[in-house]
């Protein structure tokens, strides 16, 4: 895999996992695996990232998104961690203590198969995910 992909992929996992909807007194958040390429003829989007179609476009320059791997969580005490994979590659979440009402922090790192690849830091919020700010 190159790694323009690689990142692409990394980022995007980041950003698709700011996908928090209210769920009563607990947030369910929806965690997945991308792949993105340029094809002549793309496929449509998948459901998952229909909302986030336009911007993932436009941040990453790629016509064609696949979601290789998912999971959703319900985020009831805020420390919770979660693992979303595919046949090579898993993205582990650890939700921090310490999260407030104004949303949570999580540390994401990638793995391809055993090999640690990225690691980083996001914050889940109400906001749109277009808005979440993420740090590598």
């Amino acid at each position: 895999m190159q790694r323009r992909s690689l990142l692409l992929l990394s980022v995007a996992l980041a950003l698709i996992v700011g996908n928090v909807i209210s769920a009563n007194a607990s947030q369910t958040v929806w965690s997945g695996l991308v792949i993105a390429n340029n094809v002549a003829q793309p496929e449509e989007t998948p459901m998952e990232l229909k909302r986030l179609e336009v911007t993932l476009k436009e941040l990453f320059g790629y016509n064609q998104f696949s979601v290789i791997g998912q999971s959703k969580t319900a985020l009831v005490t805020g420390s919770e961690d979660w693992m979303a994979q595919s046949k090579y590659f898993s993205l582990h979440v650890d939700s921090k203590e310490g999260n407030d009402k104004s949303g949570y922090r999580l540390d994401l790192k990638l793995y391809q198969e055993k090999s640690l690849l990225l690691e980083t830091e996001a914050k889940l919020s109400g906001q749109p995910v277009a808005q979440l700010g993420v740090a590598a």
